[in-house]
């Protein structure tokens, strides 16, 4: 008989690895001899990174970055077997667990450790690398992330805006600029590893439907959605690109997006 053990890590108690061991151990007591296949298992949130490095005999690395909240924090990611695939969580940076619930304010936080944490990817000679996007305390649609990888973002009188923007700081947003942007994600892969598939703004957007556990009441959930909108609308205008829909697009379509115009050394935000 073989059986085939792919649990997901049970939150805050066993990861997805010790999981498959627990299980093993009772099957073993009523099934000596059975094959036991362990195939760990992660949805893009916790778990992600050690499920993927078990799988692959991987490694981790620790850095300290910027937190949710611009406070420095010890965060891990994996570089699997194959020696160039980082695996990072967004969790692990920029995530919910790392703010006290009572200073959770999504119009405060920030991706930006996430963004290093790619950058630290990139000095490893990784050309992959995979995002899994669940458990964060932000709502800045990755606009943290690209100014920790080099991109510019300006107000309207063309001041840059805070280093580590917030979902808030959006509002202000005039214009990109991406001539600073790291040259090595021209040649580098993004994956996102999530299970949604909401649009940026609006009724099913980031704001309304994740806005709320991140500490956000309803006007606040009013003035990120209309972030978000601004946002989107300075991508489209400055970068050619439509990203209000493009969670909803087939993961090729939004790889070839992507892939497209970091060739081109120029226009493009990763949201």
């Amino acid at each position: 008989m073989k059986i085939v053990l792919a649990p997901d890590s049970f939150k805050g108690s066993l990861t997805a690895a010790a999981v498959c061991t627990a299980m093993a151990e009772g099957i073993r007591r009523f099934l000596p001899d059975a094959e036991i296949v362990s195939v760990p298992m992660a949805d893009g949130g916790e778990g992600t990174v050690q499920s993927l490095v078990d799988a692959t005999d991987g490694s981790f690395v620790t850095e300290t970055v910027s937190g949710p909240l611009g406070e420095p924090v010890e965060a891990r990611f994996g570089i699997l077997g194959d020696g160039v695939t980082a695996v990072i969580e967004m969790a692990a940076a920029s995530g919910l667990p790392l703010v006290p619930e009572e200073r959770r304010d999504p119009s405060k936080t920030t991706t930006y450790g996430t963004g290093e944490l790619i950058e630290a990817a990139l000095e490893r000679g990784c050309r992959t690398i995979i995002v899994g996007i669940g458990g964060s305390a932000t709502t800045d649609a990755g606009a943290g992330m690209a100014q920790a990888l080099g991109a510019k973002l300006l107000d309207g009188d063309g001041n840059e805006l805070v280093c580590g923007c917030s979902g808030g700081g959006l509002a202000q947003l005039a214009s990109i600029d991406l001539s600073r942007l790291d040259p090595r994600i021209a040649d580098t892969t993004f994956r996102v590893a999530c299970d949604v598939d909401n649009p940026l703004y609006g009724e099913r957007g980031a704001a309304h439907i994740y806005g709320p556990q991140k500490g956000a009441d309803a006007e606040m959930v009013e003035q990120l959605d209309a972030a978000l909108r601004n946002f989107a609308g300075v991508v489209e205008r400055d970068l050619k690109i439509d990203v209000a829909e493009m969670a909803l697009e087939p993961p090729a379509a939004s790889e070839r997006a992507w892939s497209h115009s970091a060739a081109q050394g120029s226009n493009q935000v990763w949201t």
